[in-house]
């Protein structure tokens, strides 16, 4: 049989005739736009023209280099006229004629014409390329899916941060499973935290010997069940024998039941909360995603304490005046939609005092909080529309949906945190990875070390 051979990505100038062309046909996204931002550390303004401008250049590019001449061709000369921008989900039909070939020199006139809907012209005129000199074919990658980060880059920061303070002693309760267990054992060999495992011995111990894990350098306090575990974990926190608490496994309402009872003194006059840090690749900073796990449907006095939990918790990571944006489906104030009137009522407390160490606005939808793109293009100008750090959620299901959908399906990683009690709750999922309790015990740590230090051990970089 045969072998297909494989196709020439490039043309020599011997290859190429007057009246040959090439055409690219693209819509232009919100994301490449954002992209290009990126990529030009933030020079370039993505709502105006110079953004939509820069795309179609390099369209315009990637036609020359893809496939006239193709790889190994190089623009020597472009006189070219712009005639509007493209707009966000418009699309370009971009085509190339040559002119002229000059053999001796390898060089390729080409005439170019780009044009939007309606066939209106977006830009047109002449360049001058130099064909390659051999031809060149495809090697054996395939297109690549584009991450500009790598996945949990800002954790890895986040982590080495907290690796510089001396390791936490928590709590790790009821891990009776080999991922909890070794999420708790990586985070003590990262020197993060001094565990102390607190459940049914030999449970935990066939667990870590499922993991392959030696718990011998760590202390092992054996109890009946796991309710006795939470509540012995409860009680070291409360004797000051452990400054944190870590999930195992056990459900959330089991865990954090004792810490609630009166005669722990683990809770402060703020109602505790919930945050889900997220490593999000291609953005700039880590988000803040509360409350998805603890408060079902809060109302304004229980959103009020849930921002400032949050707000407290950016400062621990360096974060001096966090962004936070109110979340509604919609960026203004309708009577129907009670989420919007309590982001206006919050943005109104922030003003009188009632809220502090933040900058908040709302109702924002997501798009406009995240997206600086989205907020120009919707006429939205405040310090936060666009750049939140901090995005409350205005229930558990939103909180939680938005939470594990970056994580899923844009590659993200998850932190996990209680805030509000005396002293910081690693609340982690069971699926979560290892590099996700990593990061959370890392946030546990910075935040006791905020706490009992009054921010001098964390007043250093910002993590994102």
């Amino acid at each position: 049989m045969t072998e297909t051979p494989p196709p020439i990505l490039s043309r020599t100038v011997d290859r190429i005739r007057p009246g040959d062309s090439a055409r690219l046909v693209r819509k232009l996204t919100l994301r490449d736009l954002e992209l290009i931002a990126a990529l030009a550390g933030g020079q370039v303004a993505v709502a105006t023209d110079s953004g939509p401008t820069a795309w179609a250049g390099l369209m315009l590019g990637a036609l020359v280099g893809g496939e006239l001449p193709g790889l190994g061709s190089r623009i020597a000369r472009a006189e070219l006229q712009f005639h509007a921008a493209p707009q966000v989900d418009e699309t370009l039909d971009l085509t190339l004629t040559v002119e002229t070939v000059r053999a001796a020199t390898r060089t390729v006139g080409l005439r170019c014409r780009a044009t939007g809907p309606l066939d209106a012209p977006v830009f047109e005129g002449r360049l001058e390329v130099i064909a390659p000199a051999e031809a060149m074919q495809p090697g054996p990658a395939t297109r690549p899916g584009l991450i500009i980060e790598e996945r949990g880059a800002k954790f890895h920061r986040l982590i080495a941060q907290a690796a510089r303070l001396p390791p936490l002693r928590i709590a790790v309760v009821h891990p009776v499973e080999p991922n909890a267990l070794s999420g708790a054992v990586a985070a003590a060999r990262a020197g993060l935290i001094s565990p102390v495992f607190v459940g049914p011995e030999a449970r935990i111990r066939a667990a870590a010997q499922a993991a392959g894990l030696d718990l011998s350098p760590w202390p092992l306090l054996a109890t009946e069940h796991s309710d006795a575990a939470a509540e012995e974990g409860a009680r070291m926190a409360h004797d000051g024998k452990v400054h944190a608490l870590m999930k195992g496994s056990l459900h959330t309402d089991e865990f954090l039941r004792p810490v609630l009872r009166p005669e722990m003194n683990l809770r402060t006059g703020r109602r505790i909360s919930h945050v889900f840090l997220m490593d999000v690749p291609g953005t700039d900073r880590p988000l803040f995603i509360t409350d998805g796990a603890i408060n079902i449907a809060p109302d304004l006095e229980a959103k009020r304490d849930i921002v400032q939990n949050a707000i407290g918790m950016a400062h621990a990571l360096g974060i001096a005046a966090p962004r936070v944006a109110i979340l509604s489906a919609v960026e203004t104030v309708n009577p129907r939609i009670p989420s919007t009137l309590d982001a206006a009522a919050l943005c109104k407390m922030a003003e009188r005092g009632q809220i502090t160490g933040g900058v908040l606005d709302g109702p924002l939808a997501f798009d406009n909080a995240v997206s600086t793109l989205a907020a120009e293009i919707k006429h939205i100008r405040s310090e936060v529309a666009g750049r939140a750090d901090i995005l409350l959620a205005p229930d558990l299901d939103a909180g939680n949906m938005m939470a594990k959908q970056l994580k899923y399906l844009a590659n993200s990683e998850a932190a996990g945190v209680v805030l509000g009690a005396r002293v910081p709750i690693v609340l982690t999922s069971r699926a979560d990875s290892a590099q996700s309790r990593l990061a959370s015990c890392a946030v546990a740590a910075l935040i006791h070390a905020h706490v009992t230090t009054g921010g001098v051990a964390t007043a250093k970089e910002n993590p994102a």
